[in-house]
Protein backbone atom coordinates (compact mmCIF):
# COMPACT_ATOMS: atom_id res chain seq x y z
CA UNK A 1 0.00 0.00 0.00
CA UNK A 2 1.14 3.31 -0.81
CA UNK A 3 -0.36 6.33 0.72
CA UNK A 4 0.47 10.07 -0.89
CA UNK A 5 1.44 12.49 1.92
CA UNK A 6 -0.12 16.12 1.90
CA UNK A 7 3.08 18.22 1.76
CA UNK A 8 0.62 21.71 1.51
CA UNK A 9 1.81 22.41 4.84
CA UNK A 10 4.74 21.56 5.53
CA UNK A 11 8.25 23.17 4.73
CA UNK A 12 11.07 21.06 3.23
CA UNK A 13 14.68 21.96 2.94
CA UNK A 14 17.53 19.35 2.28
CA UNK A 15 19.52 17.86 5.33
CA UNK A 16 22.52 16.35 2.58
CA UNK A 17 23.11 16.31 -0.66
CA UNK A 18 21.60 13.29 -2.97
CA UNK A 19 23.88 10.19 -1.81
CA UNK A 20 23.27 6.47 -3.75
CA UNK A 21 20.71 3.78 -2.28
CA UNK A 22 22.84 0.75 -1.75
CA UNK A 23 21.65 -2.64 -2.14
CA UNK A 24 21.51 -4.70 1.28
CA UNK A 25 22.33 -8.24 1.39
CA UNK A 26 22.51 -10.56 4.36
CA UNK A 27 21.72 -7.12 6.32
CA UNK A 28 24.94 -5.23 5.33
CA UNK A 29 25.14 -2.66 2.82
CA UNK A 30 27.06 -3.65 -0.37
CA UNK A 31 28.72 -1.81 -3.14
CA UNK A 32 25.67 -2.24 -5.98
CA UNK A 33 23.68 0.76 -5.93
CA UNK A 34 19.86 -0.15 -6.02
CA UNK A 35 17.73 -0.11 -9.04
CA UNK A 36 13.69 0.38 -9.51
CA UNK A 37 12.46 -2.97 -10.49
CA UNK A 38 10.31 -1.28 -12.90
CA UNK A 39 12.51 1.16 -14.93
CA UNK A 40 15.84 -0.42 -13.45
CA UNK A 41 17.28 3.37 -12.90
CA UNK A 42 19.06 4.13 -9.81
CA UNK A 43 17.85 4.70 -6.98
CA UNK A 44 18.77 7.95 -4.68
CA UNK A 45 18.21 8.95 -1.27
CA UNK A 46 17.60 12.42 -0.02
CA UNK A 47 17.83 13.28 3.34
CA UNK A 48 14.53 16.22 4.10
CA UNK A 49 13.84 18.35 7.32
CA UNK A 50 10.44 18.94 7.35
CA UNK A 51 9.11 21.45 8.89
CA UNK A 52 5.58 22.17 10.23
CA UNK A 53 3.75 24.39 12.72
CA UNK A 54 4.33 22.02 15.54
CA UNK A 55 8.24 21.20 14.86
CA UNK A 56 10.63 19.30 12.54
CA UNK A 57 11.65 15.93 11.45
CA UNK A 58 13.99 14.48 9.16
CA UNK A 59 12.92 12.19 6.66
CA UNK A 60 14.55 9.58 4.18
CA UNK A 61 12.92 10.31 0.55
CA UNK A 62 13.88 7.73 -2.13
CA UNK A 63 13.68 9.03 -5.83
CA UNK A 64 14.62 6.74 -8.37
CA UNK A 65 16.41 8.89 -11.82
CA UNK A 66 19.30 8.30 -14.25
CA UNK A 67 21.63 10.92 -12.48
CA UNK A 68 21.43 12.12 -8.89
CA UNK A 69 18.84 14.76 -8.11
CA UNK A 70 21.20 18.15 -8.35
CA UNK A 71 20.19 19.30 -4.45
CA UNK A 72 22.54 21.06 -2.15
CA UNK A 73 22.26 20.84 1.72
CA UNK A 74 19.57 23.99 2.89
CA UNK A 75 17.67 24.23 -0.29
CA UNK A 76 14.43 24.28 0.18
CA UNK A 77 12.23 21.71 -2.68
CA UNK A 78 8.64 20.24 -2.78
CA UNK A 79 8.82 17.00 -3.01
CA UNK A 80 6.06 15.74 -5.99
CA UNK A 81 3.96 13.37 -4.84
CA UNK A 82 5.56 12.05 -1.90
CA UNK A 83 4.22 8.96 -0.42
CA UNK A 84 4.62 7.02 2.34
CA UNK A 85 5.08 2.93 1.85
CA UNK A 86 4.50 1.02 5.21
CA UNK A 87 6.72 -2.05 4.88
CA UNK A 88 7.71 -5.66 7.20
CA UNK A 89 10.91 -7.88 7.00
CA UNK A 90 12.30 -10.23 9.16
CA UNK A 91 10.20 -8.86 12.18
CA UNK A 92 11.12 -5.70 11.88
CA UNK A 93 8.70 -2.70 10.28
CA UNK A 94 8.59 0.52 9.22
CA UNK A 95 7.74 3.31 7.12
CA UNK A 96 9.67 4.41 3.46
CA UNK A 97 9.31 7.19 1.84
CA UNK A 98 9.54 8.02 -1.87
CA UNK A 99 9.15 11.22 -4.29
CA UNK A 100 8.56 11.20 -7.97
CA UNK A 101 11.18 13.79 -7.89
CA UNK A 102 12.19 17.13 -6.02
CA UNK A 103 11.20 20.51 -7.30
CA UNK A 104 12.85 23.31 -6.42
CA UNK A 105 10.65 25.35 -3.77
CA UNK A 106 10.09 29.35 -4.35
CA UNK A 107 12.09 31.27 -1.17
CA UNK A 108 8.31 32.62 0.34
CA UNK A 109 6.74 28.89 1.06
CA UNK A 110 8.99 25.46 0.62
CA UNK A 111 5.58 23.31 0.38
CA UNK A 112 3.52 24.02 -2.82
Amino acid sequence: MRLIIDVSRVSFSVGREPEPRMARENGQETAVQRRDKVTNLPMWSVQLVAIEEDGAEVINVTVVAPDAPKLSAGQPVVPVSLQAIPWAENGKNGTACRAVEMKPASMGKAAA
